[in-house]
C-alpha cells in the first residue's frame, strides 16, 4: 500500500494505490463539528441523494446507469467519531481493464451527478420523494429496540452522559424527523457543500497523475476550510458512586452495558496500551472477561469489551439472563480490578500483541479498512502502521497496569428482558 497526500485547498486527496483489488474504490467524506439536531437532517439527505438527481429523475435511471457503468455501486452512511459527524459517499467500481476504457471516468462522473447535482424542485427536494423517505426513515425509528444490543448500548450511553455526543443517537429522532421539509433539506445540503471539511480517497491500481487530474474535475468546491474542533472527546468526569440505571424489553435475554470514563490519557496510551488492554481483558476468546465470566462461572451468553478512543470510554458489553445481573457485574468488577493490580501473564501480553499485530495485516485485505487506516492517521495522528507494530511490540506490562488505573466503573445499565422462555 502505498498513500500520497494532496492538500488542494478546498480539500484533502489521498491517494491508497494498491494492487490487491480488481476494484476502484473513490469515498468522499463531509464532516463537521456535530450538532444533535442535524442527525435526522443528514440522515434524511444522504438517503434522498441516492433517490434521483438533477439528470436522473428517478430511482429506477439511476439503476439502470448503474447497470451501464458494470454494476458501478454508490453508497452513503453517517456516523460519529469523537466531535464529529461523517457524511460519506462510497463509490465501487471495477477498473477499465477489467471492462472498457473510460468506464471509470463515467462512474466517477456519476458520483459527481449524484453529489454536486441533486433533485431541487421549486425551492427544495422533491417533496414526493422526502415523504417516501421520512416514511422509511419513521419505520426505521420506531423498531430500534428490534436490535437489542444496539439499542441497550444507545440506551447506556445516554445515561451515562446525557449532555456529550456520545449520547447522541445517530439513527436520528422521531421529533426532529417531523420537522424536515423540503426547503430545511435543501439548507443542510448547502450547508454541508459550502462549509464541511473534506477529504477524498481514492483506492486501488491506478496512475496517480491520472487520478489527481480526474479528481480536480470533477470536485470542486467553493471555499477552503481548515479544521477548528477537536476529533477527540475529552474524559466524562467519573461520579463518585456508581450510576445503576434499568429499562424493560420484551426479551427473554437482557443486556448489561457498563461504561467506563478513561481520563488524562496520553497518546501513547490512547493508541498502545489500552488497545492492548482492552484485547487482554474483553477482546475475544482468549480474554479473561469470556474466560472467567462465561465459560468458568457461565453467568452470560456473550461478554466484549470496547475501548472508543474517540470518545475515551470504555465499554464493557454482555448478554446475561437478569438473576445474573449482581454476580456478573461483580465478577466484572474483580476482573477489571486485577487487570490494574497487574494479575495478568507474560504469556496473555503476547498473545494480545499477535492478535494485534494479526488486525494490522488485515488492514490491506480491504479497501474500506484501508480507508479508515490514513483517516485514522490523519485525524487522530495515528502512527503509520509499520511504526504501530514495533512500537506496541515495546509496550509493557507496567505500560499497561498504568493505562488500566486510569479505568474507572461509571455508570452500569441494564436492559432488562421481561418475556418468559415459554411465552
Amino acid at each position: 500500500m502505498k498513500t500520497i497526500k494532496k492538500d488542494l485547498g478546498s480539500f484533502n486527496l489521498h491517494l491508497i494505490q494498491t494492487k490487491k483489488f480488481k476494484t476502484i474504490t473513490v469515498r468522499v467524506i463531509f464532516h463537521t463539528p456535530i450538532k444533535k439536531e442535524e442527525i435526522t437532517l443528514r440522515n434524511i439527505l444522504s438517503d434522498i441523494m441516492l433517490q434521483s438527481t438533477e439528470k436522473y429523475k428517478s430511482r429506477r435511471d439511476l439503476t439502470i446507469v448503474s447497470e451501464d457503468l458494470y454494476a458501478a455501486d454508490i453508497s452513503t452512511s453517517n456516523q460519529r467519531l469523537g466531535n464529529y459527524l461523517f457524511t460519506s459517499f462510497t463509490l465501487q467500481t471495477l477498473q477499465d481493464k477489467y471492462t472498457e476504457d473510460g468506464n471509470f471516468e463515467k462512474s466517477l462522473e456519476f458520483l459527481n451527478e449524484i453529489i454536486f447535482h441533486p433533485d431541487f424542485r421549486d425551492d427544495g427536494f422533491c417533496v414526493e420523494k422526502l415523504d417516501i423517505v421520512k416514511s422509511n426513515a419513521e419505520v426505521a425509528l420506531n423498531s430500534i429496540k428490534e436490535d437489542a444490543s444496539g439499542y441497550s448500548l444507545m440506551r447506556a450511553s445516554e445515561v451515562y452522559n446525557s449532555s456529550s455526543p456520545i449520547s447522541y443517537r445517530m439513527t436520528g429522532y422521531l421529533e426532529d424527523l417531523e420537522n424536515i421539509n423540503s426547503k430545511n433539506l435543501k439548507e443542510c445540503y448547502e450547508k454541508m457543500i459550502d462549509n464541511d471539511y473534506v477529504d477524498i480517497f481514492v483506492v486501488g491500481d491506478y496512475d496517480s497523475v491520472d487520478m489527481l487530474t480526474l479528481i480536480k474535475k470533477y470536485f470542486k468546491f467553493k471555499k477552503i476550510k481548515k479544521r477548528k474542533d477537536a476529533y477527540i472527546l475529552d474524559a466524562k468526569k467519573c461520579r463518585k458512586r456508581r450510576l445503576f440505571a434499568k429499562e424493560t424489553i420484551d426479551n427473554t435475554q437482557s443486556k448489561l452495558v457498563i461504561a467506563c470514563p478513561i481520563s488524562k490519557i496520553n497518546s501513547y496510551e490512547r493508541n498502545y496500551s489500552l488497545v492492548l488492554a482492552n484485547i487482554i481483558l474483553g477482546g475475544g476468546v482468549d480474554s479473561k472477561l469470556f474466560q472467567e465470566v462465561r465459560e468458568k462461572n457461565s453467568l452470560c451468553y456473550s461478554i466484549y469489551s470496547m475501548f472508543h478512543k474517540y470518545d475515551s470510554t470504555f465499554f464493557i458489553i454482555a448478554g446475561i439472563d437478569k438473576k445474573y445481573f449482581k454476580k456478573t457485574v461483580d465478577l466484572i468488577t474483580e476482573n477489571l480490578n486485577f487487570m490494574k493490580k497487574g494479575k495478568f501473564s507474560e504469556k496473555d501480553i503476547t498473545v494480545a500483541k499477535e492478535f494485534y499485530h494479526t488486525s494490522i495485516e488485515e488492514i490491506e485485505e480491504s479497501e474500506f479498512q484501508m480507508i479508515n487506516e490514513v483517516l485514522s492517521e490523519e485525524i487522530l495522528g495515528l502512527d503509520s502502521a509499520k511504526e504501530r507494530v514495533t512500537k506496541m511490540n515495546g509496550v509493557t506490562k507496567s505500560d499497561i497496569v498504568k493505562a488500566c488505573k486510569k479505568i474507572q466503573m461509571d455508570t452500569v445499565f441494564l436492559l432488562e428482558g421481561v418475556k418468559n422462555e415459554n411465552d
